[in-house]
């Protein structure tokens, strides 16, 4: 028996921390996980779950705007943002209760409270020390606060989910994912929106093609984008909140949302006093590909590490350190391919290399796009475009990249990603029987490369 009172801690119950958990569990260890909030995480309570959920609620302005072209008459109909937050409120309940039934049907002890590393070896809650011969951190992230004067006037992702009036007018700061999908949210309830951001395209990293149209579709839907916009000062005025820009463009809402990025979440950790190494620059903890830390029993896995901020990731990365260190399977996440969706409106997909990254890496590349207007969009009249993008390597005719935007796309790409992990090439897609009428049948229909 270990002198230690369990053979891992896990610092942080959301996804990451809960799936390596689970697992070091089923492998025999004995497991506690501390959780200073709620049991789920970011992405069950504040994050991927309950912002889908608004952004299921929005697309109900499309469905009535159509209706008429397919020959439904419909009521003027109203929305009550306060009857939406009160469904969402009851559906992240229910799942944080499924969360903890997972933990206690797993036999993983749940300790709440926050947590704060003492040693290699013990972890502080609320005055007891508890050991374990590893500990994992998984705590997380959490909003970016950068030196903007008046910042304090604005509220972060986490307070927008628990409106229960609706703006206005809503001013959205950021060009990230949180940025495009709150704004295409929010203009789809009835706010006026206007998004301002320091670059001339939102979505900075994806492929520019991509970028583009998403800007042009979401002008369409009326969000007023403000590229450019540098804001260096929030204050109260008379009409709401007065947001200046370092050039003097002056923009003034009733709600502006901060969306300029997220942070790890290592803040009271304990993490310098035990020897855990953090990037001074991002604040990230810094770990080997095996998530371990500079200190060799504790690891830390998910967006605290800032390798890839994803749910899917840090999941993956929590269960490879469970197999690693309590079932003597050593592996690691491979993160140089991974699919991700945007639930902007239109939605986005990808997956692989941009175009630029590709050529930057020295391929020879091959590209194939379609742009279309899709079928469901010529009834009601609408003009928004679908496009997607496949990126090959001419030399060995392996894709390198796929990018979609338009209805479905993260459906579309998960099972894409499939192929291209696998290692697709062009002649496969080509030889793949398209399925009619669909969106997703351009993609094995490209044959004519891009001149």
């Amino acid at each position: 028996m270990s002198d230690y009172d369990f053979d891992l801690i896990t610092i942080g119950a959301g996804s990451g921390g809960v799936a390596a958990s689970r697992r070091a569990a089923v492998h025999g260890a004995r497991v506690a996980i501390c959780e200073g909030d709620r049991v789920g995480g970011t992405c069950v309570i504040r994050g991927c779950v309950p912002k889908k959920l608004l952004m299921y609620a929005s697309q109900f302005a499309d469905a009535f705007a159509d209706a008429p072209g397919f020959g439904w008459e419909i009521v003027p109909p109203s929305f009550d943002l306060a009857a939406l937050t009160a469904a969402k409120d009851r559906e992240t309940a229910r799942l944080e209760t499924i969360y903890r039934k997972m933990l206690a049907d797993a036999k993983v002890t749940l300790l709440e409270g926050q947590a704060r590393l003492v040693d290699a070896h013990t972890v502080d809650i609320g005055g007891r020390h508890v050991s374990a011969g590893h500990i994992l951190i998984a705590t997380g992230g959490t909003p970016s606060a950068p030196a903007i004067d008046g910042l304090d006037l604005a509220i972060s992702s986490n307070e927008l989910l628990d409106l229960t009036e609706l703006p206005r007018r809503l001013l959205v700061l950021g060009a990230g994912y949180i940025a495009v999908e709150f704004a295409g949210i929010f203009a789809g309830f009835g706010s006026e929106v206007i998004q301002a951001y320091r670059a001339d395209l939102p979505l900075r990293g994806f492929d520019d093609d991509i970028r583009t149209r998403l800007a042009t579709a979401m002008s369409e839907r009326g969000v007023a984008l403000r590229p450019g916009f540098a804001p260096v000062k929030l204050e109260r005025s008379a009409n709401g909140i007065r947001c200046t820009a370092k050039n003097g463009e002056v923009i003034e809402a009733d709600v502006v949302l901060s969306a300029l990025g997220r942070r790890p979440n290592t803040d009271g950790l304990g993490l310098a006093e035990v020897g855990v190494d953090v990037d001074a620059k991002s604040g990230a903890i810094r770990v080997s590909p095996d998530s371990r830390t500079t200190v060799d029993s504790i690891y830390a896995v998910g967006d605290v590490t800032d390798r890839a901020a994803l749910t899917p990731v840090a999941i993956a990365e929590g269960r490879a350190f469970a197999d690693t260190v309590f079932a003597n399977t050593p592996r690691v996440v491979d993160h140089r391919l991974i699919a991700t969706a945007v639930f902007s409106q239109p939605s986005i997909g990808t997956i692989g290399l941009s175009e630029p990254d590709a050529i930057a890496a020295g391929h020879q590349v091959t590209v194939f796009e379609a742009d279309f207007r899709p079928m469901k969009h010529t009834l009601a009249g609408r003009t928004e475009r679908a496009y997607m993008k496949v990126i090959v390597d001419a030399g060995s005719d392996k894709v390198l990249g796929a990018h979609l935007i338009g209805a479905d796309s993260g459906e579309i790409i998960q099972a894409l990603a499939i192929a291209i992990t696998m290692g697709a090439t062009k002649a496969d897609l080509d030889r793949t029987l398209a399925v009619h009428p669909t969106s997703a049948e351009e993609l094995v229909l490209l044959r004519t490369p891009r001149a």
